[in-house]
């Protein structure tokens, strides 16, 4: 198998991350926050908005695999509950604001973040022959700042993000625009993963091997889904490669 390029999800997979959305001292933040924006909601009553928009864009969206904005949902949120005080805001203010509150919402549920052993000293081991992508579930108003602060940013092209187009894996719509950018065909790539549904199944789909990395997150089974290889530390991977360089 003639490899020419790697595409890696992100959370799970090269990094270890805890968020918890349902903590309500994020939404205590939040209201505080909107407070100087001129929205008086009290923390029960934007933790209820941010997860009735999420569903409504959901139903919207017509998909199988319906991803949400989180964005477009402290946008619609100022929208709904905006004062006078709001509007007359400086208007750089308010086209800001909806990605400063989605960032600050993601910041307040974040608990840690950080690579999983092995990731960095990894991809650095790696040809430079390989083109590295990203096919990630999630909202680019986190992801790419996420991947800047464990230094990885720089180091993928494309990164796909399940946000930016509305549904997410194993919808394979998700690859074919990586590969489409990559210009390689499914048989030419392997997708480093942790989920054996959204991941492995997804991929499977269109002809991609995958190499299922079985970290501490992700569903881990799925009936009739058995990944083309399995690492249990990053590591492996390099192991994995030659594996499938090898047939």
């Amino acid at each position: 198998m003639v490899i020419r390029g790697l595409i890696f999800d992100i959370n799970g997979t090269l990094t270890d991350i805890h968020t918890n959305e349902w903590n309500d001292d994020i939404y205590r933040i939040l209201s505080n926050l909107l407070s100087y924006q001129g929205i008086a909601l009290g923390p029960n009553e934007v933790k209820d908005a941010y997860f009735q928009i999420m569903k409504e864009q959901r139903e919207a969206r017509g998909e199988r695999y319906p991803e949400f904005d989180a964005v477009g949902i402290f946008r619609e949120i100022i929208t709904r509950y905006a004062t006078e005080f709001t509007r007359r805001l400086p208007p750089e203010k308010l086209e800001q604001l909806p990605l400063f509150l989605a960032e600050t919402h993601r910041a307040a549920s974040r608990y840690r973040l950080q690579l999983y052993n092995g990731v960095d000293e990894t991809l650095r081991q790696l040809p430079s022959k390989y083109h590295l992508a990203i096919i990630s579930d999630g909202q680019s108003a986190y992801a790419v700042p996420e991947l800047n602060a464990v230094g990885l940013l720089g180091s993928f092209d494309p990164v796909i993000i399940s946000g930016d187009f509305g549904y997410r894996k194993p919808d394979p719509r998700l690859f074919k625009s990586a590969l489409t950018i990559m210009q390689m065909a499914p048989s030419e790539v392997l997708f480093v993963c942790n989920d054996i549904y959204r991941d492995v199944y997804g991929a499977q789909r269109i002809g991609i091997k995958t190499v299922f990395f079985r970290s501490n997150q992700g569903q881990q089974e799925k009936k009739d889904v058995q990944p083309d290889y399995i690492i249990y530390n990053f590591p492996e991977l390099l192991n994995a490669i030659r594996f499938f360089e090898d047939q």
